[in-house]
């Protein structure tokens, strides 16, 4: 093989290690890569599917362990779902309003949106008692910014640290409506509330202090509900009690997925890989507006609209990058997307900045911590702000033992920061991917050749 050599290790406790070493001749990316469904459609489709009165078909469905999640649990409470797949799913809804109290606790795995989103659904569903709980990652993570506007509504909801963690105990009740100020923009917490408000009396807004991604809004209007938006004031607001009619979702390529292979095929020598079928969601494109700072060169073609989602085919050829600062309101435009935004910054001119991005130490793991622990330990030169990162561009990386912390973004941005790296690489607990791209490593070698 001309490339890298790229193998995976089990490990006694069914951990792998993916090693990918630097080849001696010149290693480029090339063709054309389909990635994933688009987690965040493929979650809002199963949980809509399953309030919705009749049948609901999904084509394109993500296979990762967190959108299974969300199925298993809407299938305790009551709902069809077919065998999950990418070709055809098909979820028979039971009406809104009408979940079943479940016999055992409700299991979200290493999934915040299933854990957060399920949240405002459960707490309406009057006269029913539920509990919820997920991973030892997801009873760690914070989820008193869901349960106080709950609770604002009239939610009963108990839990550790002060109702701040899972697990958690619901008991349904009818709720009142709110206008809920939300003092972070995150589309978790819109899309909670909004659940919420589907089964509620009135009209129920949250206002943000920056937009945050929309595919709840769309999906919301797609399915039947009275839902209007106000962009200059940033809020939504949606009219309850609604119905809920069964729907065809088709779930474009996540951008998410497709940021590892935009950021290699920029800072891969001699590269360039055309990415397929790729959601492009204004309130998703934070991911392009970073790179077109830094200079990445990036096309979209073939730009179309897929069931309500703008979709396009994303080219990409190596470049020369600088550096930049992300922060403001760009962040909740990219959030996920930073971990392999770093690794962009290592190999730009110049120092890069990164600010706003405090959520990203609550997310499966502190993000900013542990890439700023695992590139410096490749030789990178990444400094911790409270907030984000400072970068400093330009120092070769050399292969080492590095570790995911389980968190799937940080697995495949270190695979990608790998294949510049002098040597072998080494990432343990690299297993983690699976969460949301069940076939990255074959991906990476089918760019590699």
């Amino acid at each position: 093989m001309s490339a890298s050599v790229i193998t995976v290790e089990t490990q006694e406790d069914l951990s792998h290690k993916l090693i990918i070493q630097q080849p001696s001749v010149g290693l480029s990316l090339q063709g054309s890569i389909r990635v994933p469904g688009d987690k965040s459609i493929s979650h809002r489709a199963l949980m809509l599917g399953a309030l919705a009165q009749g049948e609901t078909e999904i084509q394109g469905l993500l296979l990762g362990e967190d959108p299974r999640s969300t199925a298993s649990c809407f299938q305790a409470l009551g709902a069809e779902i077919s065998e999950l797949n990418t070709e055809l799913v098909r979820v028979k809804g039971i009406g809104l309003g009408n979940l079943q109290e479940p016999v055992d606790v409700l299991n979200a795995g290493n999934s915040g949106t299933t854990l957060r989103l399920m949240l405002g659904i459960l707490a309406s569903h009057s006269g029913r008692f539920f509990t919820v709980t997920g991973d030892r990652s997801l009873r760690s993570r914070p989820m008193s910014r869901v349960v106080k506007p709950l609770q604002q509504m009239g939610a009963e909801i108990w839990g550790r640290k002060g109702n701040s963690l899972a697990p958690l105990a619901i008991q349904g009740q009818a709720l009142k409506p709110t206008h809920y100020h939300s003092p972070i923009a995150s589309a978790q917490v819109k899309s909670c509330i909004l659940l919420a408000g589907l089964s509620t009396e009135g009209q129920t807004t949250i206002t943000e202090p920056a937009i945050s991604r929309d595919h709840s809004e769309r999906m919301l209007r797609a399915f039947g509900a009275d839902l209007s938006t106000d962009p200059e004031s940033k809020s939504v607001t949606i009219n309850g009690p609604a119905q809920l009619y069964g729907q065809k979702v088709i779930v474009p390529g996540d951008i998410s997925s497709a940021a590892f292979w935009l950021v290699a095929g920029a800072i891969v020598p001699g590269s360039e890989l055309v990415i397929e079928n790729v959601g492009v969601n204004p309130t998703r494109t934070g991911i392009l507006e970073a790179l077109d700072l830094m200079g990445a060169d990036i096309q979209l073609e073939n730009q179309r609209e897929v069931a309500g989602e703008p979709v396009a085919d994303l080219r990409v050829r190596s470049s020369r990058l600088k550096s930049c600062t992300i922060a403001g309101e760009i962040i909740p435009r990219l959030i996920d997307e930073i971990p392999i935004l770093a690794v962009a910054a290592v190999f730009a001119e110049g120092t890069t900045i990164i600010r706003d991005a405090e959520e990203l130490r609550v997310k499966e793991s502190d993000r900013i911590a542990v890439m700023a622990q695992q590139l410096n330990k490749m030789g990178a030169k990444v400094t911790e702000l409270p907030d984000g990162m400072e970068i400093i561009g330009g120092t070769p990386l050399a292969g080492t033992d590095v570790d995911s912390h389980t968190d799937h973004r940080i697995a495949m941005s270190l695979a990608i920061a790998a294949l510049v790296a002098r040597g072998i690489t080494t990432i343990h607990r690299a297993e983690a991917a699976a969460i949301s791209y069940p076939n990255f490593t074959a991906t990476l070698q089918q760019a590699i050749g």
